[in-house]
């Protein structure tokens, strides 16, 4: 057996082994030598890991009452393995939330309820529908889109369970609003985000202090593309919904978008329903959400579809975000994720 036998990267150290002894540095060896040749063992994900993991760590270190937002979308399921990484074997320092608009994809909340049964944590689940029975909520017709409304449901959880920190999935090359915004973002009493209004983060020094009525918004993940998401599912092989891979689904073309054809979404007088082999980059309200052609069955498929993409997800994929270049801006200014 040789000196060292074995380099595996944990959690953004490298441990060198040989046979049972974490051997770490001999007193001969070079520290600043040592140091190179530890970090070029490290890839690009193992450094979005463990500062992913880095900031997990200082939410639950500086919150009072955080809470983790999980959706089961792929955003949320990397944040979620990447709690397991920080505080297992313990269980996690946060409940687990999701503001559910009950016009979700079936197959994500049916996701979404196993993996937090399989964890064993608390998750937390508080509905648009329930903030429009109570009158929070008025949508102008039937069947406008209450993606934009779980602003209004969010921040009344908030306020019921005193949260201080919720963590999301949200990253910044998903959406210009979401590229001006700090790890930490800070919102006021009234859950509201002043861009111009933020806290500097020089040196990686994050500050989550807030008083009362007021919280920060984190974000592990905020430094990932959708591309770094991909290759960490597929190098962790984590469990996603189904729909994210290419499946077939009878879809209209609809002002540059494949709309898909639900009861939520039915196809309109003239348009000609078509069945493709299709897939969600992204997973949300159901009449927002738009899947994109696709023959990715598998995570190497869609790494590599997703290289080639000259699209944002966002871009591609959500109605919502294409009534103006300023909507996902006014929708975090009015307190959403």
């Amino acid at each position: 057996m040789s000196a060292i036998d074995l380099v595996v990267p944990s959690e953004g150290r490298v441990v060198i082994r040989s046979g049972a002894r974490d051997l770490g540095r001999s007193h001969r060896e070079d520290p600043s030598s040592a140091a190179q040749g530890e970090a070029a063992h490290l890839t690009h994900l193992d450094w979005l890991e463990a500062e992913a993991i880095h900031i997990l760590r200082e939410v639950a270190g500086q919150a009072a009452n955080p809470a983790l937002l999980f959706s089961g979308g792929k955003d949320s399921i990397v944040l979620l393995h990447l709690a397991s990484k920080a505080f297992r074997p313990a269980r996690f320092p946060f409940p687990l939330l999701h503001i559910d608009t009950e016009h979700n994809f079936p197959e994500v909340i049916e996701f979404r309820d196993r993996r937090a049964a399989e964890l064993g944590e608390r998750l937390i689940v508080r509905s648009v529908g329930d903030s429009i029975k109570r009158g929070r909520v008025v949508l102008r017709t039937p069947d406008e889109s209450r993606n934009k409304h779980q602003s209004v449901t969010l921040l009344d959880a908030i306020a019921e369970f005193g949260f201080d920190a919720c963590i999301g999935g949200a990253r910044r090359d998903e959406e210009k609003a979401r590229a001006k915004e700090r790890v930490f973002s800070f919102r006021d009493e009234w859950g509201q985000w002043d861009p111009k209004n933020q806290r500097p983060e020089l040196w990686n020094l994050y500050n989550a202090r807030v008083a009362k009525g007021e919280n920060v918004r984190v974000f592990p993940i905020s430094n990932w593309t959708e591309l770094d998401v991909w290759q960490y599912i597929a190098r962790e092989r984590l469990a996603v919904p189904s729909i994210y891979f290419a499946h077939r689904r009878p879809i209209v073309r609809r002002s540059g978008s494949l709309v898909p054809v639900t009861e939520l979404t039915p196809a309109r007088s003239g348009e000609i329903v078509e069945e493709l082999s299709v897939r969600f980059r992204t997973v949300g309200d159901i009449p927002c959400t738009c899947p994109v052609a696709s023959t990715a069955s598998d995570y190497a498929q869609i790494v590599a579809e997703t290289t080639s993409a000259t699209l944002t997800e966002r871009g591609a994929t959500r109605m919502d975000d294409q009534t103006s270049e300023a909507s996902m801006e006014q929708r975090k200014k009015e307190g959403y994720f």
